[in-house]
């Protein structure tokens, strides 16, 4: 499986694909610059500021994006305006950091102190009648979140355990019955974001690793992709057949000489397809 460079280093912090025919593609954030990304046919790349943090971005049943900001969400309609939800905590020192939608519609986001220290982050869940309820608390860095294809299994990371979580989902009780569902050694790298394919196999970034592995649903190794860049930071399934995964990288706290391709997009076909992304039903 090769990678495939498809942007210069565009990105200071690049993070959270997604993949929509809704969008006509492939959107990412540079998170740290506030900025939704757009992959042009053309391999251009436009970008639009909505914040000083934009950690995530799903698209909405009613048309538009839900937008994870830095201390909230703001919901953007088919014209592209943006209309900010209230701050869902105040602490200036926390902020958004990566999600998603479950089975059900509902747009989960967890959180991380920008000093990084233990224990300050939780995990959201934004409802459709925009109600919000906390589900995890005591995390250090909330990161990838993705649900098996039949939706009965998640998965979680909080990266500065080195684990991927497993979870029992199921609408009523939500996530439940947290177990390990792989360990990845520090000296391989640290598990960011991820997702799962049509097949159930768990596809994780590996930041300071330079990799994405993928795993089989019992938690065996299957297949490990060499990026050139060492923060890898998430992947996702996209291309009209959704065949193609697209991997964002980033430059945070680099050296300007230090690894040239950090920040890119990259590409690879691996021979599995994805699954269609889940919008928000709010």
């Amino acid at each position: 499986m090769q990678v495939e460079q498809i942007t210069d280093p565009v990105a200071y912090h690049g993070e959270g694909p997604a993949w929509s025919p809704t969008w006509g593609g492939l959107r990412w954030v540079d998170m740290l610059a506030g900025d939704i990304l757009t992959l042009g046919d053309d391999g251009t790349v436009h970008r639009r500021q909505v914040g000083t943090v934009a950690a995530v971005i799903r698209p909405r049943t009613a048309g538009g994006a839900i937008i994870a900001v830095e201390r909230g969400f703001a919901l953007e309609d088919d014209e592209g305006h943006l209309t900010a939800l209230p701050e869902v905590f105040g602490d200036p020192t926390i902020r958004m950091n990566e999600g998603g939608c479950d089975p059900d519609g509902r747009f989960y986001c967890g959180t991380m102190a920008y000093d990084q220290r233990p224990g300050a982050a939780q995990l959201y869940r934004l409802d459709p009648d925009g109600s919000i309820r906390t589900v995890l608390t005591d995390l250090t860095i909330s990161n990838g979140l993705e649900w098996s294809p039949d939706g009965s299994l998640a998965y979680f990371d909080d990266t500065p355990t080195g684990r991927v979580a497993l979870f029992d989902y199921e609408t009523a009780a939500g996530l439940t019955n947290r177990r390990t569902f792989v360990e990845i050694d520090p000296d391989d790298g640290h598990p960011d974001g991820l997702t799962v394919d049509s097949e159930g196999g768990v596809w994780v970034a590996l930041f300071g690793g330079g990799a994405v592995r993928r795993y089989l649903p019992d938690g065996t190794l299957d297949a490990v992709l060499e990026v050139p860049a060492r923060q890898v930071t998430a992947c996702t399934f996209g291309g009209p057949d959704l065949d193609q995964l697209f991997i964002t990288t980033s430059r945070e706290n680099l050296e300007p000489d230090d690894d040239p391709l950090a920040g890119s997009l990259f590409r690879a076909s691996v021979g599995v397809r994805g699954l269609p992304l889940r919008p928000f039903a709010g």
